[in-house]
């Protein structure tokens, strides 16, 4: 294995050299001369500051070449989510925030990858990739939204799948534990989310196409947070009663920014526009009764919630399974999420 490491100045160049250069061979290149090296190269390590809009534009000129390479792993000064969304959007398949020791830089080397187009279609990924992936996809779905381009529906279809694989596979709890260990944010927040919904639909025995609606409806559900400022969606901590209303514009965002695009359905469409409404007409942004609202969302619903919950922040810990079930089945008895979707649920929460 031969990792190539590409960078905005030799003293990243040396430093990341002299993090991985015993255990593997490297090939160095500064960004604004680089090309991607073909033969034994099976990773490529990029160190370079990206709001240089030169390094981005370098980096642009390599995607294609990049694209071929099945490790990709972008090492970011500033651990923001516009600096994560840029390095996925320009095909990192990982993201390091600098300073990084070596073990977690080779740990991420070392760990089998590959891309989507280079796999067979019988291969199911493991946790990490798949939350790479997934974590990937929607990074490049909320650059899209930042920049008017249009949202890339077939890679979060194909996304969905891999996920519903791997969680067939190797269950939710491995799920869960990867997704909170490497992922921050938004990202870990929709990665959680899809994650619980498709083991949700698993457990009630859904057939593969339903499975796969609530796939896409839960990797599409907070798309809209992709217009929300940082200052309010990043916060750490409670929210004020204003940035409460800033937050709960996105389910409209997203319906808006989706419905321009050709081949999302009217079911994913009022997924996403109401994922927080409650039966008893207290949700927003429409407050909808129990009438108007379809199982997809239900489901979807319960599933945001629970993942919300056990979440991991910075600022609050993680909350056991068990604590968050008890949350939902008080909702439940309130009436403002269907009770027999809940007890069906608890299977997912406590036991898979």
């Amino acid at each position: 294995m031969c990792v190539q490491i590409i960078g905005d100045s030799k003293a990243k160049l040396v430093a990341v050299g002299n993090l991985i250069g015993e255990k593997l061979p490297v090939a160095s290149e500064l960004l604004s001369k680089a090309r991607i090296r073909g033969g034994d190269t099976q990773a490529v390590v990029v160190a370079a500051d990206l709001r240089d809009v030169n390094n981005i534009s370098a980096l642009k000129n390599l995607s294609d070449d990049l694209s071929h390479v099945a490790k990709r792993v972008f090492l970011i000064d500033h651990n923001s989510r516009l600096a994560i969304v840029q390095a996925y959007a320009l095909g990192a398949t990982s993201v390091l925030t600098s300073p990084v020791t070596a073990q977690k830089l080779l740990k991420e080397l070392l760990t089998p990858g590959m891309t989507v187009g280079d796999r067979p279609a019988e291969t199911v990924l493991d946790s990490g990739q798949a939350a790479a992936a997934g974590a990937a996809c929607i990074a490049s779905m909320f650059a899209a939204i930042v920049n008017g381009q249009p949202i890339n529906l077939d890679q979060a279809r194909n996304v969905g799948r891999d996920i519903t694989n791997s969680i067939s596979e190797h269950g939710l709890a491995d799920w869960l534990a990867t997704v909170r260990e490497h992922h921050e944010g938004t990202f870990q927040h929709c990665l959680l989310v899809t994650g619980v919904a498709v083991d949700f639909g698993l457990a009630l025995g859904l057939k593969a196409p339903d499975v796969d609606r609530l796939s896409a409806a839960a990797m599409f559900h907070d798309i809209g947070k992709a217009r929300i400022p940082l200052a309010v969606l990043d916060k750490p901590g409670r929210l004020d009663a204003d940035e409460r209303a800033v937050i709960e514009t996105h389910p409209v965002i997203g319906h808006e920014v989706l419905k321009s695009q050709q081949g999302v359905s009217q079911e994913i469409l009022d997924a996403v526009r109401h994922h927080h409404e409650y039966l008893d007409g207290s949700g927003y942004p429409d407050k909808l009764g129990a009438s108007e609202i379809g199982d997809l969302v239900r489901m979807l619903t319960i599933s945001d919630i629970f993942a919300a919950l056990i979440e991991y922040r910075s600022y609050k810990p993680t909350m056991p399974r068990e604590t968050a079930y008890e949350i939902l089945s008080d909702m439940s008895t309130k009436g403002k999420l269907e009770a027999p979707l809940v007890k069906a649920f608890r299977e997912v929460a406590l036991t898979r």
